[in-house]
């Protein structure tokens, strides 16, 4: 059954250019972090340096769009900074990209890469479809804090993505719950690829196609449709 997603009107209002590319694939295989999809991370990193040419991630295009956005919906994009440039900043230390699970570093490398936030969760967690909205602030975002479960609020007017059973991540991309995450034993998940101009629609399609090829690579046989 194919996950139904919406953006409302009310977040289309707020960024008419916004667009995404979804990606659901079932009969995955994941894993622990493998010498290959580590390799795929370093070369993200290198790709990255190439793309900026000296320039601070916050500084590209794109990034300055979805500081931008932040800004919009009464976010501080210096401290809670979208996936991708949050990625992109790690990337660049000597302590370079986190290595998570396969499934996680394949699209960890490709948000890096091409510098489009990029989020995947796993289907077998979530309840109904998803929504981007804005949020009333009553919304439960559940997630943990020193080791114990805690129940969080977004700010009213916080963009959040969103299940039947509450927010699946806060401030558009930038914290994802620990309910949807996808982890060594996910099967099947729903990856997003998030764009802003002027990052071009061609562009994402790009991205996203680079993502199928590594699923299909990584997880043979997997069922994959992209919308």
């Amino acid at each position: 059954m194919t996950l139904t997603l919406t953006v409302s009107d009310e977040v289309r209002a707020l960024v008419p250019g916004f667009t995404h590319v979804a990606i659901e694939a079932h009969g995955l295989v994941n894993g622990p972090s493998t010498d290959a999809s580590s390799a795929l991370l370093e070369d993200a990193a290198r790709r990255l340096a190439v793309r900026l040419d000296g320039r601070a991630p916050h500084e590209d295009p794109h990034m300055v769009a979805w500081r931008d956005t932040y800004t919009a919906f009464g976010s501080k994009p210096s401290r809670t900074r979208n996936s991708a440039e949050a990625l992109a900043k790690r990337a660049l230390t000597d302590a370079g990209l986190p290595r998570i699970n396969v499934l996680v570093d394949l699209y960890n490398a490709i948000s890096v890469a091409h510098l489009v936030p990029v989020g995947g969760e796993d289907l077998d967690h979530i309840r109904g479809g998803m929504r981007l909205v804005r949020a009333t602030g009553t919304e439960d975002f559940v997630t943990v804090a020193g080791g114990e479960e805690v129940v969080e609020h977004p700010d009213a007017g916080e963009v959040v993505w969103c299940d039947e059973e509450g927010v699946t991540c806060r401030r558009w991309n930038w914290r994802q719950g620990p309910r949807t995450r996808l982890t060594e034993r996910t099967t099947s998940a729903i990856f997003l690829l998030e764009c802003l101009p002027p990052m071009a629609g061609a562009e994402a399609e790009a991205a996203g196609a680079e993502l199928v090829e590594l699923l299909e690579k990584f997880s043979p046989g997997a069922r994959i449709t992209v919308r």
